[in-house]
């Protein structure tokens, strides 16, 4: 009897190795009752967990953050066979998530954790062709900095991290010029994954109203192509009446700020220094998920849960699609074609929302005396109001077919090759023909903004000459697919370009000047050697009398028509082959 018992030990020992280990798993968020969310070391530990349980999962550590912790990424991958980005991309797509950008808006720490975990316990249908993987922290120094007051419009969790990293940068404006540490890893997560399909989780703030969830879909016109149109005219269709179907309502980001939206708002413009704006540059579907900062904190998880669930769903069904599109959206440009730096709605078009929103009104502060704004939440309503989500073009450049970059624009360099473009160096000295740029115009920000003095309204004149470029000095053809970011980037009149975000401020200062005692001496000269400029002088001296009434300008002007003037001054140092 005892060997027949041992024997039906063994038996039931053998079948039980086979299964899938089961545990709890419950997160510090549903734990707490939807009152907390997961520290660091929390959420890390706890897909280590998952990884150490389930073959289906990984974690790994990818590169540096500002903290001096590192950066993790996890993947799902259900079928088990292979974490190697090269061959999953060959056969699958790949959804990356980004959470905790801004880690005091946590919604997607937790619901992410959950998320993974329901579909390795098989409470939700994994999904065969899509990849999933998560950023589990990006801001890791600023959940570690963590509080319980800094979000002062947001109704929990009960503590959160902050939004500044490590050192104080909002890494939500830091994909282009890449201050941090934190920004450098996440451009070789990106272009390691690859991905089709962008989720970065926030939290909303600006104003009130009904909806749990909003959107923020990277802007349609500004992505172009063929992808452009298949976002705005179903992936975003086809994820609202998901949702719809599920009794979550959502609406696109209410995009106003102290002010109700009745009177309508326009779609956000998400530049290149965003996160979907940067992943736009690759063809990437990107969203943000903006959550209503004063709905409760477990509304918000749940609610991000299910739109994340959503998204995987249709990037399950529509992969083959996505995958065709992507490839196609790389053709839309092409060196001699125009491509679009700049952009402002387009006040000719607009969309209606059947909006639910809460009535608001102007009234009288018991605490200023002025005027303030204030919701009644008693007085719920549903109107048509416009929503203004189609933008046009207001600048334009010509592709060239290179761009040349002087060895010692090494810090550019850097940059470039982090972000997979692909370059070339001249192997000895030469002359070339390019297109160069001097800097004619351009305002600076009088406050700083994420370490920097922001330059703006950017203009420039072209001139076309021969340069005697050096051995070593760097070639990067524009026909790759990094297109998108080399305009953007090194174009100085694009908004988030190298140039408006000080790369090249060496530029803007002289570093020779002139003696007037010396120079106006020698100004004679040149004027009587010239005739024409003498005549262009006089002109100027008729007919602007600020010019006229200033000496020093005089001959500042006339050192600036000499051969004394320096060249280097307000030259853009990058130079267009056409």
């Amino acid at each position: 009897m005892k060997k027949l018992l041992f024997l039906v030990l063994i038996i039931v020992s053998c079948n039980n190795s086979n299964e899938k280990p089961y545990h709890n798993y419950e997160t510090r968020f549903e734990i707490s009752e939807g009152t907390e969310t997961a520290t660091y070391q929390e959420t890390i530990d706890y897909y280590t967990k998952l990884a150490n349980d389930y073959s289906e999962i990984s974690i790994e550590t990818i590169g540096e953050t500002d903290s001096g912790k590192p950066l993790h990424i996890v993947t799902l991958n259900a079928n088990a066979n292979s974490f190697d980005f090269e061959k999953l991309k060959k056969d699958n797509r790949i959804l990356l998530i980004n959470n905790g950008i801004h880690p005091g808006e946590s919604d997607g720490i937790d619901a992410t954790m959950m998320l993974f975990r329901d579909i390795l316990q098989g409470v939700i249908k994994a999904p065969k062709n899509t990849i999933l993987v998560t950023i589990p922290i990006y801001n890791v120094g600023g959940s570690l900095n963590r509080n319980s007051g800094t979000r002062t419009n947001q109704n929990g969790p009960k503590s959160y991290g902050f939004r500044g990293n490590a050192r104080n940068y909002d890494l939500n404006r830091d994909f282009i010029k890449s201050d941090t540490k934190n920004a450098k890893t996440f451009a070789k997560i990106f272009h390691m994954v690859q991905p089709d399909v962008f989720i970065d989780n926030h939290v909303s703030n600006g104003a009130d109203y009904q909806y749990t969830l909003t959107h923020l879909f990277t802007q349609h016109n500004k992505l172009g192509g063929v992808l452009g149109d298949y976002l705005h005219n179903e992936i975003m269709p086809q994820l609202e009446k998901k949702l719809e179907a599920k009794d979550w309502d959502i609406t696109p980001y209410v995009n106003v700020f102290n002010r109700t939206p009745e009177s309508g708002f326009s779609q956000f413009k998400d530049s290149p220094r965003y996160s979907t704006g940067y992943t736009t540059l690759f063809n990437t579907l990107g969203m943000m998920v903006e959550t209503h900062m004063l709905k409760p904190y477990k509304q918000r998880v749940e609610g991000t849960y299910e739109l994340m669930k959503s998204m995987i769903e249709i990037t399950e069904t529509q992969g083959e699609k996505i995958s065709e599109l992507r490839k196609k959206q790389f053709s839309t440009w092409t060196v001699g074609s125009d491509y679009p730096l700049a952009w402002k709605i387009d006040t000719t078009k607009s969309s209606t929302l059947n909006f639910k929103g809460f009535e608001g009104k102007i009234i009288e502060s018991e605490l200023t005396g002025a005027k303030r704004l204030k919701y009644d939440n008693n007085k719920p309503f549903t109107k048509d109001l416009k929503y203004q989500n189609y933008f046009k073009s207001t600048n334009s450049v010509r592709i060239p077919k290179a761009y040349i970059i002087p060895q010692g624009m090494y810090h550019v360099m850097e940059l470039l090759k982090l972000n997979n473009i692909e370059i070339s160096q001249l192997k000895k000295d030469t002359l070339i023909g390019v297109e160069s740029y001097r800097i004619s115009q351009y305002k600076s920000r009088q406050s700083p903004y994420e370490g920097h003095y922001l330059h703006y309204s950017t203009k420039v004149e072209t001139l076309s000459k021969h340069i005697n470029f050096m051995s070593g000095d760097y070639i990067v053809k524009t026909d790759q697919k990094g297109m998108r970011y080399l305009l953007e980037t090194l174009e100085p009149e694009a908004p988030d370009s190298f140039f408006n975000w000080n790369f090249f401020d060496t530029i803007l200062q002289q570093k020779e000047g002139f003696s007037p005692y010396v120079w106006e001496d020698k100004a004679q000269l040149l004027l009587k050697a010239n005739p024409k400029l003498q005549i262009e002088f006089n002109v100027k001296k008729s007919y602007d009398k600020d010019f006229a009434n200033n000496w020093y300008i005089q001959l500042e002007w006339l050192h600036k028509k000499s051969s004394s003037y320096e060249q280097s001054h307000m030259q853009y140092p990058i130079y267009r082959i056409l």
